[in-house]
């Protein structure tokens, strides 16, 4: 039909429906004409169907749209000719949201290609696999550090290492650890961390793998040679003067005869003074190193944690009563804030405390010399973590020694043994924790320790 508008369409074949309605009920008095009555009926039934037909072409149009939604199917276009107006405003909004789809998903193609080209770029092993684990994603990285072709479950990694698809598949989010490995006669540390995510209904996890090797040997061999140096220092310090005493006390007590033999020499009393005075300096001297040896191996035998559930309150309680009377004695204000009150901590209470105490005692020793010394306990609760800070207005840490201070027998003070600190960090690591600290010079330091 040449009509050009959608009202038309319908007025015309409604007045056609009309009009051989008119004409069924005109033929059908008849008896002459009741076979052409009949074909006119069925006529009269095809127009209606024709008409309803021709009316829903808007909800096949609807239906069509959303299927290819539906679909991700874009390839689509909506066109009507001769329809009216209405019709071809709708088939161009039709059309312009099924270009928007297009343009939308071709950004998000691009987007997920230019992720995809930057996992396989970076050095850093990637892993992204599910529940079950079945790997959906990973990069080129992972084959090169495990030196494998492929991999699609998790369980493709035990040809690395046997108990490596279960460690890697017991991570949860926020994890970390680290895996040694033996591949081709090399060592590896591989640091692995760990999230998750939902995507698609399905829970995944994502680990990223880094072999740190290098990077531990080095700070093990930085360590070893600080260690040695403290260590040959301290050494050197005792062996010294117990070397030139030793000597003294030789020349004083041997003389030599003319044949080669020795004999012992005959002594004034100036010269026994001064034997005895050596002798008692070579005994403090050994005894000051079996002491020093003592410590050192004490440092090495921290006995290992027994986790209680406690109050840090009561810690804090525990500490104050323990300093109070150096506290009392130079004036120093001591205050413990808790937030909450009722905040607890999962740790051992004995070597936690070892470690509040030794902070203390270093805080009373900066604060000697401030106007109004006063020193800090404050615990709180970040992210779900414990943490307790120990402040002083004191005279600060000196930035050449902030990165020693941490160090076994390194000491700034005149009579410190220089294992505090070392001890502390030691603790802390046993708890899973970190110990660090902030200074300025003549403003104070903050100890911070983190469960």
């Amino acid at each position: 039909m040449g009509f050009k508008n959608f009202r038309i369409h319908v007025v015309i074949r409604v007045l056609l429906i009309v009009a051989s309605s008119f004409l069924f009920a005109y033929l059908i008095r008849y008896t002459e004409y009741s076979i052409s009555a009949v074909i006119l009926g069925f006529i009269i039934v095809y127009q209606v169907y024709a008409l309803v037909s021709f009316v829903e072409t808007t909800n096949r149009k609807l239906t069509g749209f959303l299927q290819s939604i539906k679909h991700a199917d874009f390839s689509s276009s909506f066109t009507d000719h001769g329809l009216g107006k209405s019709f071809d405003e709708l088939n161009n909004a039709f059309n312009e949201v099924i270009q928007e789809f297009r343009k939308y998903r071709s950004e998000r193609e691009e987007h997920l290609n230019y992720l995809f080209t930057v996992i396989q770029h970076v050095s850093i092993g990637i892993i992204a696999f599910k529940d079950d684990g079945i790997i959906d994603q990973y990069n080129q990285a992972v084959l090169k550090l495990f030196k494998i072709k492929n991999i699609r479950h998790l369980n493709d990694l035990a040809v690395v290492k046997a108990d490596l698809p279960a460690r890697l598949h017991h991570l949860k989010a926020g994890d970390k650890t680290l895996v040694k490995l033996f591949i081709d006669d090399e060592i590896l540390q591989i640091a692995v961390n760990a999230t998750q995510f939902r995507m698609r209904g399905q829970d995944f996890t994502l680990i990223s793998l880094q072999n740190i090797h290098n990077e531990l040997e080095e700070k093990e061999i930085e360590s070893w040679q600080k260690l040695i140096r403290v260590l040959t220092h301290e050494i050197m310090n005792s062996i010294t003067p117990i070397s030139s005493l030793a000597g003294t006390v030789k020349d004083i007590l041997i003389a030599e005869e003319n044949d080669g033999s020795y004999r012992l020499g005959s002594l004034d009393d100036e010269q026994v003074e001064t034997v005895h005075s050596a002798l008692s300096t070579i005994s403090k001297r050994t005894q000051g190193l079996l002491n020093f040896v003592e410590i050192y191996r004490n440092l090495t035998r921290i006995p290992k944690p027994n986790f209680r559930y406690f109050k840090v309150a009561d810690l804090f309680v525990n500490a104050e009563l323990l300093i109070r009377p150096k506290t009392e004695m130079f004036q120093i204000e001591c205050e413990c804030i808790v937030k909450p009150e009722n905040l607890m901590i999962t740790a051992d209470p004995d070597l936690i405390d070892q470690v509040i105490i030794n902070l203390l005692l270093n805080a009373m020793d900066a604060v000697q010399t401030s106007e109004h010394p006063k020193i800090s306990l404050i615990a709180s609760e970040i992210n779900g973590r414990i943490k307790i800070e120990v402040r002083d207005n004191g005279t600060g840490i000196k930035p050449d020694i902030m990165d020693k201070i941490f160090m076994p027998f390194f000491t700034s003070k005149k009579h410190g043994s220089g294992i505090g600190l070392s001890l502390s960090r030691q603790i802390m690591h046993l708890h899973k924790g970190t110990i660090s600290v902030k200074s300025k010079p003549d403003e104070g330091s903050v100890f911070t320790l983190l469960f």
